[in-house]
């Protein structure tokens, strides 16, 4: 069947061996449309980002580029500005016809924690070859704050599919028609656009912006920490704001999102020509997330900004990237906020769930 694989396909696949962890995949690890990967025992700080190349392997490469070994057995600290290679527990042996792509998990994202797949043999990121046999790791670069990880925690996510899953234009306008997938207006254009919320109903808060010093985040506190300690409100009463070069934001868009039980969605960057800047880091959408019968009546998209090389000035409803949805080979068992532990369901603007709610 074509599309995207869910979450009862993925235990067929641990099951058969064409996924396997050591130790054992968890059942914790599968989500709807894709499956968590977790860190393994080490970290290697390297000199800078590479990937192995064409029948080329990983191990080889770090050796080129390892400046020390960091042992994450009982917790270590990957400093803001530095470049690890972590191998991940979990290794493929994917058959033929079937590829993969991977991504950061929405709090990774939100975090400004830059997590990337790399493979043996692979040229580019987070792209996985259809009959891929071998290893995963992960490159990761804490971009705004320093974080304290142990082997086991997942970072980013993988997903499965077969052929090809991607809607055109117009079946995504048909799926609108029937399915209604963001409120308002629906912008379709190479995906579903969507566009940043510069007058929140309300209030004059409209995001937050990464503190230049602050404290370690450990990943694995929830709820925990105080939002002033890391970030700085981002107001705003005219329905514009001015990005600073080099500087993260934590923004929200416009539109409320729904994304139907047999399809899944990730997002895009958009044109590079509307601005210098970036959008969203981590880009998988769930089947279910937003919709009614999971739990929600659309959710904003989070986004994760960072502006590159001059001041930009970024206006309400100005549009900032796009959904590009797929079709799932089947519905989902679980969907996305529905009895599992989604932190995401509804949400308005919203930071990571490291941190308390703003008081």
């Amino acid at each position: 069947m074509t599309g995207v694989l869910p979450s009862q396909r993925l235990e067929q696949m641990i099951s058969n061996g064409q996924i396997s962890g050591a130790p054992a995949i968890i059942p914790e690890q599968i989500q709807p449309a894709s499956l968590d990967l977790r860190l393994g025992n080490i970290a290697y700080r390297v000199r800078a980002s590479f990937l192995a190349g064409h029948d080329r392997r990983v191990e080889d490469r770090l050796k080129e580029f390892e400046m020390h070994q960091i042992d994450l057995t009982d917790g270590a600290v990957l400093e803001k500005g530095c470049v690890y290679v972590v191998p991940l527990m979990e290794s493929l042996d994917l058959p033929d016809g079937l590829q993969a792509v991977a991504n950061a998990k929405s709090s990774t994202g939100r975090l400004d924690l830059l997590t990337r797949t790399i493979t043996d043999g692979g040229a580019e990121f987070d792209r996985i070859a259809p009959g891929y046999t071998g290893p995963l790791y992960a490159e990761i670069c804490p971009r705004s704050f320093s974080v304290l990880v142990r082997p086991g925690m997942r970072l980013n996510q993988i997903r499965f599919r077969e052929g090809q899953a991607v809607l055109d234009d117009a079946a995504l306008r048909a799926l609108h028609a029937s399915d209604v997938l963001v409120n308002g207006e629906a912008l379709i254009d190479d995906g579903l656009g969507f566009s940043v919320d510069l007058n929140l109903d309300g209030t004059d808060l409209v995001g937050y912006r990464a503190k230049p010093h602050t404290g370690v985040i450990d990943l694995d506190n929830i709820g925990y920490y105080d939002p002033a300690e890391y970030w700085e409100e981002v107001r705003c009463k005219d329905g514009q704001i001015i990005l600073d070069p080099g500087a993260f934001y934590i923004l929200v868009s416009r539109e409320a999102v729904h994304i139907p039980p047999a399809y899944a969605a990730e997002m895009a960057p958009y044109l590079a020509m509307v601005g210098e800047f970036r959008v969203h880091y981590a880009g998988f959408f769930d089947p279910g997330f937003g919709h009614s019968a999971a739990g929600g009546t659309g959710s904003r998209g989070v986004l994760e900004v960072r502006c590159h090389e001059a001041p930009f000035v970024l206006e309400h409803g100005q549009v900032v990237g796009r959904l590009v949805y797929e079709r799932m080979s089947e519905i989902p068992q679980q969907l996305y906020g529905s009895g599992i532990a989604s932190n995401y369901q509804g949400q308005g603007l919203k930071l990571s769930k490291h941190f308390a709610a703003p008081a």
